[in-house]
């Protein structure tokens, strides 16, 4: 992964019909294990007549937190394959539930994990994949007199800042792509009096591009 992650952008469906059987497939960006939960919930909710809610999902980076629960299909025939897909296309930060209406004729462990497997592709398909940046997050402090040459700075590396605080001192909350973080150590170094305290690593709130898959 480096200091790119893949992610989806919105809200994405896909389905796939085996011998009666109906799998919806849902895509959900997901940051954290509350959002997830609380997505979870609405898809039980909405589809509350159907017979399985299974669902994977991949949050985090390096190191990931992830989660597969086949919701009463037999072990490994559901949550697996669709954790599976997120492998494949290289995700983070994303939730899938696929929801089967049972259709009356048993498909076996391997039908069943094409099933899983094929609906949660065919929502990637139609899903609009970001690829972002991994920023870290600092605070700058720094005399008056320094402000213009620290914009400087800012602007040559294209790091996202926040407005200027004027108390005793400017203040600046930055998040700067990880990739050129000693760049930017290295450039404010010659500058008298500045301070830059990291205070997390994060997603960064911009992507570098977007491409849907093919």
């Amino acid at each position: 992964m480096g200091n790119n992650y893949k992610t989806i952008a919105e809200k994405a469906e896909g389905q796939y019909k085996e011998k009666g059987s109906k799998f919806l497939a849902f895509g959900f960006p997901a940051a954290d294990e509350a959002t997830v939960k609380s997505l979870i919930t609405s898809i039980k909710k909405e589809y509350h007549d159907a017979r399985h809610h299974c669902y994977a999902y991949r949050i985090g980076a390096d190191p990931y937190k992830y989660r597969m629960n086949d919701d009463g299909e037999p072990s490994g025939t559901a949550g697996k394959p669709i954790y599976g897909q997120i492998l494949a296309h290289d995700l983070t930060n994303i939730l899938i539930i696929v929801v089967r209406y049972f259709g009356g004729t048993l498909l076996g462990t391997s039908g069943l994990m094409r099933a899983y497997r094929t609906a949660a592709e065919r929502m990637l398909n139609q899903a609009a994949i970001l690829e972002k940046t991994i920023g870290v997050t600092c605070n700058l402090t720094f005399p008056y007199n320094m402000l213009s040459p620290v914009m400087k700075v800012i602007k040559e590396t294209g790091v996202i800042y926040s407005d200027p605080l004027y108390e005793n001192h400017c203040s600046l909350a930055l998040n700067i792509p990880k990739d050129i973080m000693d760049l930017f150590r290295s450039k404010l170094a010659v500058l008298s009096g500045v301070v830059c305290t990291e205070t997390g690593e994060v997603p960064a709130t911009q992507s570098d591009s977007s491409l849907k898959i093919k």
